[in-house]
């Protein structure tokens, strides 16, 4: 339950303030380094949100958190801090599910590859990516079920 309240922490809609764990505790120093924090700017405004990792050089996040720039961090325990052990690499593209609907966070699901989104980890496996909910992080939280979309996943990967 605690990786799945510090996911939903990272995972806020763009603008929400997510730099608090809600109802949550801190986790072992990198102990998920699959996780992933993004920098978002959009018209001179700057968000954050979260992903993972599902290879080397794809972050898998939702695609609310598109902008004009973005910045994945890796290896951060805390984003607040500057530690040796990240790495801030900006991303060369972003790629939006095709059928994407903002009005309605429908496929709400985006790809991101740079020079090298937080999941829903159940069983250690990624099950879905935090689409949209309460701003302040408490539930009811809706989720995209990553399963729904590996044709697409992988499709667009090899393509790349």
């Amino acid at each position: 339950m605690q990786p799945l309240l510090l996911l939903l922490a990272f995972l806020l809609p763009p603008g929400a303030k997510a730099g608090e764990i809600i109802g949550g505790h801190e986790a072992k120093p990198h102990s998920r380094p699959y996780m992933a924090f993004l920098q978002i700017w959009h018209q001179d405004v700057q968000s954050r949100c979260g992903g993972f990792l599902i290879r080397e050089d794809f972050v898998l996040t939702a695609a609310h958190c598109w902008g004009s720039s973005i910045n994945v961090t890796l290896g951060a325990h805390n984003i607040k801090k500057k530690e040796r052990t990240q790495q801030v690499i900006p991303v060369r593209r972003a790629i939006c599910h095709p059928n994407y609907d903002k009005k309605n966070y429908s496929n709400d699901i985006m790809l991101l590859k740079g020079d090298s989104g937080g999941p829903l980890v159940c069983d250690k496996v990624a099950q879905g990516i935090v689409s949209y909910g309460q701003k302040n992080g408490s539930p009811p939280r809706a989720c995209t079920k990553v399963s729904s979309f590996l044709l697409w996943i992988k499709k667009t990967m090899k393509s790349l």
